[in-house]
């Protein structure tokens, strides 16, 4: 059974999960709630000590991402956000609630009238636009401040502004080229939008998913850019899980991106450049594929999770510790199932 702590937790969220799922604008099939096996004892205790962990590394004005290449980061602060929300707390509610309210802060200190949500540090802001876009839907429903939906405006309007002739996006925040990786980040902040109640124009969606789609090689797996060759397992997760995000749960691209992906189920024979990043997409293309593809994953990549965290609660990554801990626990809790992203 789950723990009182995770119960409550449940009960603080599921009025902004519903709002979440009430305002998709496709549907699928639900999964059911949080099973035993899925929600083990071990799993808690490790979130709980990764949630610790890295509540301790956030900076006074909300950033994280200190250890990262780049500098404190609206990317990285956006994911440890949501990783707090996905053990329930809420801007001003719960344990991490103030954790989270500072990281909306810090998000909302670092817009500009563009809409570009970037610290000084960024390089290739895209990315980090995105997932902070991201976070901020996330956000909406909980939030009273009016100023997290006018961020919120800005920041799609942006995104939509500068998809490119392709359908993608790429690093900077110009009509110019695309690819994948970049691409689902700006997919999946607009489905967000979407569900938070931001109009967004379905040829936006139509040619973000002509994009992904030109991208799928023959074995199933996706290329780094439609001019280029070569599947990768990190960047046909985010593939799959972009096709998703649009709407699209059948049909030929979806069933080939998930049979290349169950190649690469773990534990990794391997060590893989992205690792984190591409299980962060994986696992959220195989909770929404459901049934037998979750079934077989989740223990998988959580007991291989699990095994790779650090004593001190959080978990490596070549980009950081902090953004590391932030998608491990992101996946790790995904049978929480509080995200209204995650909805299906």
């Amino acid at each position: 059974m789950m723990s009182c702590r995770r119960v409550l937790a449940v009960v603080a969220a599921i009025a902004v999960v519903r709002a979440g799922a009430l305002l998709a604008q496709e549907a699928a099939p639900s999964l059911p709630a949080a099973t035993p096996d899925e929600v083990t004892p071990a799993l808690e205790a490790a979130t709980a000590k990764g949630l610790a962990w890295l509540a301790a590394q956030q900076n006074a004005d909300g950033a994280f991402g200190n250890d990262s290449n780049y500098g404190p980061h609206v990317g990285i602060t956006g994911m440890a956000g949501m990783a707090f929300m996905s053990d329930g707390h809420l801007p001003g509610r719960g344990r991490y609630g103030p954790a989270v309210e500072r990281c909306v802060r810090f998000i909302l200190a670092n817009r500009s009238e563009t809409g570009l949500l970037a610290a000084q540090t960024s390089h290739g802001p895209m990315y980090g636009h995105g997932f902070a876009t991201l976070f901020l839907a996330e956000v909406c429903g909980s939030s009273r401040d009016p100023q997290v939906h006018e961020a919120l405006r800005r920041a799609v309007r942006l995104i939509v502004a500068t998809q490119n002739d392709e359908g993608g996006w790429r690093y900077q925040p110009v009509r110019k080229d695309a690819d994948i990786s970049v691409t689902i980040c700006q997919i999946m902040a607009l489905r967000a939008a979407r569900n938070a109640g931001i109009f967004v124009e379905k040829d936006t969606i139509d040619r973000a998913v002509q994009y992904v789609k030109d991208c799928q090689e023959a074995d199933g797996g996706f290329r780094y850019m439609i001019n280029m060759s070569g599947s990768a397992f990190p960047r046909s997760g985010a593939g799959v899980a972009a096709l998703q995000y649009a709407g699209i749960y059948s049909g030929p691209e979806i069933e080939r991106g998930l049979a290349y992906l169950m190649k690469h189920l773990p534990p990794q024979r391997e060590p893989e450049a992205h690792y984190i990043y591409g299980h962060y997409y994986t696992a959220q293309a195989m909770f929404l594929a459901g049934d037998a593809y979750w079934r077989t994953w989740w223990p998988a990549i959580r007991d291989e999770l699990l095994a790779r965290q650090n004593e001190d609660g959080s978990w490596e990554d070549e980009a950081g510790k902090e953004y590391g801990t932030a998608m491990a626990l992101i996946i790790l809790q995904m049978p929480n199932r509080l995200l209204p992203i995650f909805q299906r």
